[in-house]
């Protein structure tokens, strides 16, 4: 039977194995994610834009739009 101190290193051991795996797993996928944000992401333009250049009409929503999404919520609600 193993001693405590053994047992204790092997825990040990065990403890950091399984921390540098997390790491090493959690780092890939911090670099995976930025690479594929990095080539899919939104491309930025060189002028800086404003709230001001988009036309007043792409900002309202329409009203049947709205109705239709208010009359879909209340189904939901109705249903639940």
């Amino acid at each position: 039977m193993n001693s405590i101190a053994q047992q204790m290193n092997d825990a040990l051991m065990i403890m950091v194995l399984g921390m540098g795996l997390v790491f090493v797993f959690l780092s890939m996928l911090i670099l995976a994610i930025s690479l594929v944000a990095w080539k899919f992401g939104p491309e930025q333009s060189t002028t800086a834009s404003t709230d001001c250049d988009i036309p007043e009409s792409s900002q309202a929503i329409e009203p049947k739009l709205v109705a239709a999404i208010t009359a879909a919520i209340h189904q939901y609600r109705a249903n639940a």
